[in-house]
């Protein structure tokens, strides 16, 4: 069965670009008749508010979404993210990385084969490493992407790819190549603050069933790490569609960290969720 999924951060109110996006994977999802999932994406716990997750039911319900309870927390299950890095762990494709991101963005700029180099940092020196867990230094646990490539095998490392059938940044469709050098040594946690994004979304996304990705191009790249851990983790590869990001009068994207106008602050101005469904080229069943 079709199943698609809206999975926002709870570190702000929702703009018109969060509704664009929950609008476009909900009519999916009742197109298909398939299943609409709803993930509160809050490992983030510094900026993550349930005064925001509370703001974001009560503005996909005033939009006119349903969805599928209960709705997971990636909070509340710290422990299950936790048990797939430590599987890669055992099978040796992590490593510690005590590199802050200070030294890492200096790294790239000093980086005599670009970016790329930088990237990939790879393990400390076995005394160096030693000498830093001793002082409990915080660290990051990275992918090796050589690892990663010799546990998958070359045959397999050159097939892999995913499924597009929106467009990409650059008008990717199709049958995409996944490029796993293209961000480098990835973090996939952190001792301080646990799991990374990658890890989290696709562990949940094979975890509940989710088929079909429906998101905006701003997170294409993202796939191809995605892609990657899917392969790794023997989880099965969802098709992706990509949709155009919404713009605002002065032709920026609308951002959380712009402060866009929220979709309560539209709602207390007098805006119906009936006008902003047509406003954003969708009826009221979808």
């Amino acid at each position: 069965m079709f199943a698609t999924r809206f999975a926002p951060s709870p570190t702000g109110r929702l703009h018109k670009g969060h509704a664009f996006s929950a609008l476009t994977a909900w009519s999916g999802a009742k197109a298909a008749g398939g299943r609409f999932v709803l993930r509160i994406e809050d490992i983030d716990l510094t900026r993550c508010r349930s005064e925001f997750e509370t703001g974001i039911l009560d503005d996909l319900a005033w939009l006119g979404l349903d969805w599928e309870t209960p709705v997971r927390r990636q909070s509340a299950y710290l422990t299950d993210y936790a048990a797939v890095i430590d599987d890669l762990r055992e099978r040796g494709l992590l490593y510690r990385c005590f590199r802050t991101r200070t030294e890492v963005l200096a790294g790239i700029g000093n980086a005599p084969h670009g970016a790329m180099e930088a990237a990939r940092p790879g393990p400390h020196p076995s005394d160096e490493e030693a000498r830093f867990l001793d002082i409990g230094r915080p660290f990051a646990w990275r992918l090796s992407l050589d690892r990663a490539r010799d546990a998958l095998g070359e045959r397999a490392w050159t097939r892999l790819h995913f499924t597009e059938q929106g467009a990409g940044p650059n008008g990717e469709t199709g049958v995409v190549p996944v490029r796993p050098d293209a961000a480098g040594d990835v973090v996939l946690a952190r001792k301080d603050t646990g799991v990374a994004y990658h890890l989290a979304v696709t562990h949940d996304d094979a975890l509940q069933g989710v088929n079909h990705v429906i998101r905006g191009e701003d997170l294409f790249e993202a796939t191809h790490v995605q892609s990657l851990l899917q392969a790794l983790m023997g989880w099965p590869a969802p098709v992706y569609r990509h949709h155009r990001l919404l713009t605002g009068p002065d032709g920026r994207r609308y951002a959380k960290r712009d402060q866009s106008v929220t979709l309560a602050e539209l709602r207390a101005g007098g805006l119906t969720a009936e006008a902003l469904r047509a406003e954003l080229g969708f009826s009221r069943d979808g």
